[in-house]
Order: structure tokens, then sequence, then C-alpha cells
């Protein structure tokens, strides 16, 4: 079930980007955003703990 889930995501990836680049490229920023972000507080935290 969770191999059928997997190929399941990634053909729909690959459909998504196929017929909707516009759409598939402003997911792929936004979860960068999300990702930088997440990682920026982290690194902030880790700053305040050594000050």
């Amino acid at each position: 079930m969770r191999k059928l889930l997997f190929w399941g995501f990634i053909a729909f990836l690959i459909y998504f980007m196929a017929f909707r680049p516009e759409g598939a490229a402003e997911m792929f920023k936004s979860i960068g955003a999300g990702l930088m972000a997440m990682f920026q507080g982290l690194g902030d935290f880790m700053t305040s703990l050594m000050t």
C-alpha cells in the first residue's frame, strides 16, 4: 500500500509539472520558502542559545 501511494504521488507530480508548469513552479517555490523559514528559525534559535 505504501509503495502504491508513493508511485501515485510521483505520477501526480509528473502530471502536474507536465500540464501545469506554472502552478508546479509556484508550489515548489512556496515549499522552498517554507523550508528556508524553518531553517532560519532554527538558526536563530541556536544563535540565541549560544549567546
